[in-house]
């Protein structure tokens, strides 16, 4: 569960001569597809300018020109006044541009340290100088505040370290621009503090900082300007304290004017029923109930046992005891197939790894759930499953160049689009959403929250896990609030706030009957 992060006490001021990068006019065009259309960008010392953007506006393409995967086809870029042509990654990285993905790029077999100096380890006598290269990535890990052995597997690690090293890495580059692509998507709120804790110490060593948000409260809490893209033209620069209204106008082209706009009318009978779910450790005495036409939000902090408990609904992981009925019909646990037949659909935390096959075209991602069902005598109607896919992709606005499209270039938002698709073809009757606008920008999310209220509408009930708060309160008719693998209470929507959410999370009381639960059912 995140909070937003807190504003910097002092302003920071940066001059105009102090100039890093500029990009002036560049066009990158795919087949059928025209990327970037005349971008203007440039980047101070010392300084964080934030890349803004809905998915797909061309932000990803800017950067991977930046670390030399793509070229431009008109324009240019100066470093440091003088233009310069980055061909490859060898090209940045003499320039000291560096840049983190959010798909981090690194080798999980490999040491810390490993990692760090990987094709550039120092030697001695021709071998590798194992010593001097641990003690030199512990510098640098601690600089940047990681509490690490440089002799740990990278495997070992969480999120928020492995990010810690792919920043010791790019400072062992001794890079002056640090690209950090969506660096906060899976960090809870303590380890944003701790990033940007870091940012702004690096700022105020001199680099400068190209930072990728699709959290607007982040903008005026790091940044000192703001460039958006929209259609894959830079359409204005800002200051970082541009109220977050106006940096919205900027990325959709329109006033958003209800972030949130669950739309709630009446509920209709249980369609899910969860009793006394259990698995010893992880979660215990699990029981609620969602109706169709309702949305059940589930809040609390990471490790409550949120997504396990889900997992176990649908059938991807066991549970000792308890039991899940869909319409009153109980199904077998561990048995995705059961939950898939009975109606269940569960979008996951995980899109890319679990959600979707990142290879395969669109048209083969909507396709998954019923291609059995689309099967006779061993033969698929590839017509029908193509004239169904072409249906709902249109209906979902999902933004391609064809069906045929491979999944894996298409934007977060039209990912999740794919996903949630593939469960509508599905005529699925309770959808469970893990994290459902991760790493998706303003727009993008509106269009899914429209989702959602299309399928409530429709007599579907939808069981919603996140870790954004405000989503969770301004989506959900209903909020489970979980601590320590428990239902810690229940919230109806005009009662449920920040800090009552918040107070039940952290509740180390987290045994309550449903007359105990507030607005227990």
């Amino acid at each position: 569960m995140r909070r937003g992060p807190q504003p910097c006490a002092k302003e920071h001021v940066v001059s105009n001569e102090d100039e890093l990068l500029r990009i002036e006019g560049i066009r990158k065009s795919f087949p059928g597809v025209v990327a970037l259309d005349g971008v203007d960008f440039d980047l101070r010392r010392g300084e964080v300018h934030v890349l803004l953007g809905e998915n797909g506006a061309g932000k990803s393409t800017l950067i991977k020109m930046l670390s030399g995967a793509y070229h431009p086809d008109e324009g240019r870029v100066l470093v440091d006044g003088e233009e310069v042509h980055i061909r490859g990654a060898q090209d940045a990285e003499r320039l000291g541009i560096a840049t983190i993905y959010q798909e981090f790029n690194l080798v999980p077999d490999l040491t810390v340290a490993e990692n760090i100096f990987l094709g550039r380890q120092p030697r001695r006598f021709g071998m590798i100088d194992r010593k001097t290269m641990e003690a030199d990535a512990e510098v640098l890990l601690k600089r940047v505040g990681v509490n690490v052995s440089p002799r740990a597997r990278v495997r070992e690690l969480g999120i928020a370290r492995l990010q810690m090293v792919e920043i010791a890495k790019a400072l062992s580059l001794n890079a002056r621009v640090l690209i950090m692509d969506e660096p906060t998507a899976v960090l809870t709120s303590e380890e944003v503090d701790k990033l940007f804790a870091i940012v702004r110490t690096l700022r105020e060593d001199g680099v400068g900082i190209v930072f990728i948000t699709h959290h607007l409260e982040e903008i005026a809490a790091l940044g000192d300007r703001v460039t958006v893209i929209r259609d894959g033209k830079s359409v204005g620069q800002v200051p970082a304290t541009t109220p977050e209204d106006e940096l919205v106008r900027l990325m959709v082209g329109r006033s958003i004017e209800q972030q949130y706009p669950r739309e709630r009318g009446d509920t209709g009978a249980a369609l899910l029923k969860v009793e006394g779910l259990t698995r010893d450790g992880v979660f215990h005495d699990i029981g609620f109930e969602v109706h169709a036409g309702e949305v059940v939000g589930i809040a609390g902090l990471v490790g409550a046992g949120r997504t396990e408990v889900v997992r176990a609904v649908f059938g991807a992981d066991p549970y000792d005891k308890g039991s899940v009925k869909v319409g009153g019909t109980a199904l077998r646990g561990h048995d995705v197939g059961a939950a898939m037949a009975a109606g269940i659909g569960l979008i996951p935390e995980d899109r890319k790894g679990q959600g979707l096959v990142l290879d395969q075209s669109v048209e083969e991602n909507l396709g998954l759930v019923t291609m059995r069902a689309a099967t006779r005598a061993g033969l698929v109607d590839i017509k029908g499953q193509r004239d169904a896919a072409a249906r709902i992709a249109e209906q979902l606005g999902v933004r391609m160049a064809g069906l045929h499209q491979h999944v894996r270039t298409l934007s977060g938002g039209n990912q999740q689009k794919v996903v949630i698709g593939k469960w509508l073809l599905a005529d699925t009757k309770v959808l469970i959403l893990d994290e459902p606008t991760r790493g998706i920008d303003v727009g993008a999310k509106v269009e899914i929250y429209q989702l959602i209220n299309e399928l409530t509408a429709a007599g579907a009930a939808v069981l919603m896990i996140s870790s954004d708060l405000p989503e969770v309160l301004g989506m959900s008719d209903r909020v489970l609030v979980m601590a320590q693998g428990r239902i810690a209470g229940e919230l109806d929507a005009d009662e449920a706030t920040q800090d009552s959410v918040m107070a039940l999370a952290v509740s180390t009381n987290t045994v309550k009957t449903e007359k105990e639960a507030p607005g227990g059912h």
